[in-house]
């Protein structure tokens, strides 16, 4: 992808005139653009629609906060009401351009959060985002539905609306977008053993047959964001086969978010670091989406991902 000459990338300002076709057991093949099918093509080109607020034209920030006392990076920082509600404040005013709450940590080996517990780390948070554009990070659909009712703007589901029976049928009723994340497993015991017959394409199957289903049950294709899932089912092999194919995933016709900010995938790239110093990474695997034309990035480390952001398209 790059700038210039050629066809539109999602609607957005990267352009690509060449085209390359992967399929299960042949070796892939570039062709040009005019080649493609053209329903494939329609859906690499077509402009994404606005969802929840979002920015068109570059890539958007959505910040993330944890009430958990578990999470792999932040766990117990944000467990005060008071404190979540300003760390939220800060990260719009550093330049997010949505907040992504979560009260149910899923990192790798994490246990299921009972419903009522979620509900009690979010019910004296959930007041104070009031003027904010945020979204929720659950699977539950009392939840969500407790979310949607506080003013969230996005649905963010690291099932994919599949952990939570009425996920599904609350989320087309009520109408809001939502994110359809992509995992092998739970997340307990998803990182053990996953196993692909070709992570790229598996992947990309799996999210094409479930934006399907959720159009089938009511949720309006423009409504839908799409995630790779980077960490969630997927070993180092598994992830870099994504990283390196993420344009791929354009050929569903729906927005696309990255999450691999501080996640182990840096540490087993650059160094065995903790959590707290995967910065370099985080930076480089945002910036990476955003040369894919991702259209959201979703990060610990706000003021850092925007200004980088800014000086790539300053750049370009």
């Amino acid at each position: 992808m790059a700038l210039g000459d050629g066809l539109p990338l999602a609607g957005g300002r990267l352009r690509f005139a060449r085209v390359e076709i992967s399929a299960r057991g042949e070796r892939a093949r570039i062709v040009d653009a005019e080649q493609v099918d053209t329903d494939v093509l329609a859906r690499l080109v077509a402009p994404r629609a606005a969802i929840a607020g979002l920015p068109s034209g570059r890539t958007a920030v959505m910040g993330i906060l944890n009430v958990t006392p578990d999470s792999f990076s932040d766990g117990g920082r944000h467990a005060a009401p008071e404190v979540a509600i300003a760390a939220a404040r800060a990260m719009v005013a550093a330049g997010a351009d949505i907040i992504d709450i979560g009260a149910e940590s899923t990192r790798p080996r994490a246990a299921l959060v009972d419903l009522a517990t979620e509900r009690a780390r979010l019910g004296a948070v959930l007041p104070g985002l009031s003027g904010l554009n945020w979204s929720i990070d659950t699977r539950k659909a009392a939840v969500m539905a407790d979310a949607i009712d506080a003013g969230a703007a996005l649905v963010n589901d690291v099932s994919a609306l599949a952990h939570d029976p009425d996920a599904l049928a609350l989320v087309a009723a009520r109408g809001c977008p939502v994110v359809l994340m992509h995992a092998q497993g739970e997340p307990a015991t998803m990182q053990e053993a996953p196993r692909y017959a070709d992570a790229l394409l598996d992947v990309y199957d799996w999210l094409a047959a479930r934006i399907d289903a959720c159009v089938a049950a009511g949720i309006a294709r423009h409504r839908i964001i799409a995630d790779p899932g980077i960490g969630f089912g997927k070993d180092v092999s598994h992830n870099l086969a994504l990283l390196r194919g993420l344009t791929l995933f354009h050929g569903l016709g729906v927005p696309l978010l990255l999450g691999a900010s501080r996640k182990q995938l840096i540490a087993r790239l650059a160094g065995n670091v903790p959590p707290d110093d995967r910065l370099p990474g985080s930076l480089a695997l945002a910036l990476h989406a955003a040369a894919c034309g991702v259209q959201v990035v979703r990060v610990h480390d706000v003021a850092e991902t925007v200004q980088a952001l800014a000086v790539a398209r300053a750049i370009q």
